[in-house]
């Protein structure tokens, strides 16, 4: 099997059930992230078992109603307000606690983070409102994060969430990075799940037979080889479980999404980065340059579903 097959699943070959995607420890040499991506229509209903994992539910469109039990006897519902797309700004999101059970419904697409856990932590909800939207980078490296389910924003023993925005013809991911040593201060080791997404760029009119992508690419690293390149649309899913990361790269034309769910083996849960020392210097030609104007991208028309 060569690393284009193992590390990268274009959308539909990860299905599982009721699920479009599933990415867990069932696959081989996978074992510290998880991610489950499934539409909610026509009345459907997703459910999530109670494991040793916690997770976090994301709309990616539509509003989401989750009931949930706990492992402490607590139950409740969260009615999460979603978005017309993934390029609409956050959404609300809910983080739940290791041993949660959890019924969604409600109406579009939704992705579910999860990381083997054995804390048991209690349930959060983070409305868009309250989260962060990060202007990252300068020039042709801009690109917009929003950090609901990093250390800085979110209680949780494992699990490092965010999703990126990076417009027509913008790089992210960039310098290439990685973190699969564990250097105290300065490097963690994690594993990665990359889930894209891709669309015709804000307020271009394209034709129907627009086939919108972006690139990826995954490079080895002193920990191990492995070589990852490829055109990535919309549901594809890239794995990085060692090795430099980056480019991401959206394509003129169209814009890129990707929800990044990572966890590893360290006990600090700390998302700390090595660039890869032949681009690294890179990041010094951002003081000189602008952010895009074009960001942040927010929602276009007033949001729908449930207010705070």
């Amino acid at each position: 099997m060569d690393d284009e097959t193992r590390w990268f699943f274009p959308r539909g070959d990860l299905a599982h059930d009721d699920w479009q995607t599933v990415v867990d420890g069932e696959l081989d040499g996978w074992q510290h992230t998880g991610l489950r991506v499934g539409e909610l229509v026509d009345g459907a209903e997703l459910r999530l078992a109670p494991r040793q994992v916690e997770r976090m539910v994301v709309p990616l469109t539509g509003d989401v109603v989750v009931e949930w039990s706990d492992a402490r006897g607590g139950s409740g519902t969260v009615e999460l307000a979603g978005r017309a797309s993934v390029f609409e700004g956050p959404a609300d999101v809910v983080y739940l606690g290791v041993g949660t059970e959890a019924r969604l419904t409600g109406s579009g697409r939704v992705a579910v983070a999860e990381a083997p856990a054995d804390q048991v932590l209690d349930v959060q909800v983070l409305r868009a409102a309250d989260i962060p939207v990060e202007i990252r980078g300068a020039g042709r490296s801009t690109r917009q994060v929003h950090n609901f389910g990093t250390p800085a924003g979110l209680h949780a023993q494992k699990l490092i969430v965010c999703e990126v925005v990076t417009p027509a013809e913008n790089w992210s991911s960039y310098p290439p990075h990685k973190h699969d040593e564990s250097v105290p201060g300065t490097e963690s080791r994690l594993e990665e799940i990359y889930y894209f997404e891709s669309a015709v760029s804000r307020g271009l009119d394209a034709p129907g037979q627009a086939d919108p992508f972006g690139m990826f690419a995954t490079y080895g690293s002193p920990t191990g080889q492995i070589q990852v390149d490829q055109l990535v649309r919309t549901g594809d899913v890239a794995l990085v479980p060692f090795g430099y990361h980056g480019p991401a790269v959206a394509a003129p034309g169209y814009d890129l999404y990707y929800l990044n769910v990572m966890a590893g083996p360290d006990p600090e849960r700390a998302w700390l980065i090595t660039d890869d020392p032949a681009h690294g210097w890179v990041r010094s030609q951002w003081e000189s340059q602008d952010p895009d104007p074009r960001l942040p991208y927010l929602p276009s028309a007033a949001p729908k579903g449930p207010r705070p």
